[in-house]
């Protein structure tokens, strides 16, 4: 009888404690609803992807981690709480409760911010994809707006469960706004330099930038709310404050819609009957040249006497605004005016010097000084 006590007394507690029984119920319940998402989640994954909308695949991705953390956290609290109950330790709920509370905020925060950042990867895919020229600013600046937007309401909810006056907290905000304002002048003003960025859209990311006031050249590569890191020709990455933009000009020659050939030929002044001719057939030459656009402007004139030279103006357009593209068809052009000019058996300037030697004057060879 004695070796049978304490095996008695054991049973009898654990059939007899009020605790046991809720506790493993959310236990198993939770145990039940984890295995339930992750056999719906491998079921519908496959489905959506073959469907032609992003929201419905974006969603379901973002929340099945987050769900499933929230059910162990609703488990382990609501467990919590019971055991606080049964020993009659009254500081266990109300600190399990706003652990609750907090988790609960800060999954749908979590939910929220994958699913931003699920639709924005999805919708770039699908524009490369389907080769469709899309504002990769716009979607950016759209995905960081939001994220914003719901971290604050996350924030203001999460002190609305703190019985916290949230009037007060505005109210203390814009007092100190002020203060925070004068202290972090240089940081707002990139911050709203970024924000005009993104509504004027002078730039987009991959545009070709510089700025005649400040030796700023390259491509953008980001865009954040305080700097644009620009890679400069040289591969080097240029960090430059939104802040500045608002006060220099910049130039964007990633939107020209031609690229401009300009140029000065000479010939030699004996060539002058000739010029007329050669003039003509090099503007015709460009008018009937496909990679040149004869919708822009177009000219071929006599316009300077130059010391050693008569200067005719080349100008014109061509179709097409990359670079390498660019310089190939003004290598063609340069080549056929060549051509042309030697067709007419003139020929190519080069700076020369005429002495005029008065009558009377003879020139007599040096003779070798004597080592």
């Amino acid at each position: 009888m004695t070796i049978d006590k304490p095996g008695h007394e054991i049973s009898n507690l654990l059939f007899h404690q009020g605790w046991i029984t809720p506790v493993s119920l959310i236990i198993v319940l939770a145990l039940v609803l984890h295995f339930l998402i992750s056999r719906l989640y491998k079921r519908l994954m496959p489905r959506l992807e073959k469907t032609h909308l992003a929201w419905d695949f974006s969603l379901l991705k973002a929340v099945v981690l987050p769900l499933k953390f929230l059910i162990w956290i609703l488990a382990i609290t609501f467990g919590a709480e019971i055991l606080g109950y049964h020993f009659e330790n009254n500081t266990f709920v109300p600190f399990f409760r706003g652990v609750r509370s907090f988790a609960v905020i800060f999954l749908f925060l979590w939910m929220t911010l994958r699913f931003i950042k699920n639709m924005e990867i999805h919708h770039v895919r699908e524009q490369r994809e389907q080769k469709k020229q899309y504002d990769k600013t716009t979607v950016r600046a759209v995905c960081q707006v939001s994220r914003i937007g719901v971290i604050l309401i996350a924030l203001l909810v999460y002190l609305q469960t703190r019985n916290i006056n949230i009037s007060a907290v505005l109210a203390f905000g814009g007092a100190g706004g002020i203060v925070v304002g004068l202290a972090a002048k240089d940081l707002l003003a990139n911050f709203f330099g970024g924000l005009m960025i993104y509504l004027d859209r002078p730039f987009n990311v991959g545009d070709w930038i510089r700025s005649p006031d400040r030796e700023i050249e390259g491509f953008v590569e980001t865009i954040g709310w305080r700097l644009t890191r620009i890679r400069t020709f040289s591969k080097r990455p240029l960090y430059v404050p939104n802040g500045i933009f608002s006060n220099i000009s910049v130039e964007n020659p990633s939107r020209m819609s031609n690229r401009q050939i300009r140029t000065r030929i000479g010939v030699r002044y004996n060539d002058a009957p000739k010029l007329g001719a050669i003039v003509a057939e090099v503007e015709e030459m460009l008018r009937n040249n496909p990679e040149i656009d004869t919708t822009m402007y177009l000219m071929v004139r006599f316009d300077e006497f130059g010391p050693s030279s008569l200067n005719f103006l080349v100008y014109c357009f061509t179709k097409t605004v990359k670079w390498a593209e660019y310089l190939l068809v003004q290598q063609k052009v340069f080549l056929k005016i060549i051509e042309i000019i030697e067709k007419h058996g003139a020929e190519c300037a080069f700076p020369t010097t005429t002495l005029h030697i008065p009558e009377g004057v003879h020139i007599h060879p040096q003779e070798p000084s004597m080592p």
